[in-house]
């Protein structure tokens, strides 16, 4: 029996994947070694169902790899070519509606193009970022955005401060063009996911933190006015 231990997407459910919730096939190319740059390649469609009774959800991913057929006639696949996810399309994380909607849209725009435009995708996290400092701690009236960074940088462990700080400069190089232009800086997928990995921190520390500890204190608020009303009531002369 196969079993896979994962995360799902859709409904952060940790899970144990059995025989009956995971699929795997393989299809090769009919393309010889010949017509093809590649050689002889082909496709695996990977797949799964979350095991949650309320989530269900279907995850879909797609490896295309070079490709031998062993001394058995059954294709054996090699080395990874390109990968697709096709379900979900991208690794972001579902996030709680009280986070601003633009700032979710901008963060979950940037996972979706992580692998098709690095460069973009730093920059949209910049973005996210921007608009998470002017929201959560009331930036205003700063020029640009490392003006409104040193506003925070008090408020901020140092390794979080820096952290935020190569946001920016990582999102310059997409949303600003050198002044040589024919000097190239690049952004790859990885360092693209190093950003995002920072908003998802943000929003945990920032806003989700915030909202936990409200949701806290509101309960022993109504706790203690809970308790005072029965105090009255023992308390009242009969």
């Amino acid at each position: 029996m196969t079993s896979l231990n994962d995360t799902c997407p859709y409904c952060q459910h940790r899970m144990t994947l059995q025989d009956a919730n995971l699929q795997t096939t393989v299809v090769p190319l009919q393309f010889s070694k010949e017509q093809v740059k590649h050689g002889r390649t082909g496709l695996q469609v990977f797949s799964y169902a979350c095991p949650n009774e309320s989530c269900k959800e279907l995850v879909i991913k797609v490896y295309w790899n070079h490709l031998v057929i062993n001394q058995f006639g059954y294709p054996q696949l090699k080395e990874l070519i390109f990968a697709w996810q096709l379900r979900p399309e991208s690794s972001a994380k579902p996030q709680p509606d009280y986070i601003p909607s633009q700032l979710v849209e901008d963060y979950y725009e940037a996972c979706k193009i992580r692998d098709l435009s690095p460069k973009a995708s730093a920059t949209l996290s910049r973005r996210c970022l921007q608009g998470m400092i002017r929201d959560f701690w009331r930036v205003k009236d700063k020029h640009n955005l490392r003006q409104e960074i040193e506003a925070i940088k008090e408020k901020l462990d140092t390794a979080t401060w820096e952290a935020i700080d190569t946001v920016r400069n990582l999102g310059n190089i997409g949303a600003h063009m050198e002044k040589d232009t024919d000097l190239i800086i690049s952004v790859d997928p990885e360092e693209a996911q190093l950003l995002l990995r920072l908003i998802e921190t943000l929003f945990e520390e920032w806003y989700i933190a915030k909202h936990d500890r409200e949701q806290r204190m509101q309960r022993l608020r109504q706790l203690g006015q809970k308790k005072e009303a029965e105090r009255r009531r023992n308390t009242a002369p009969s």
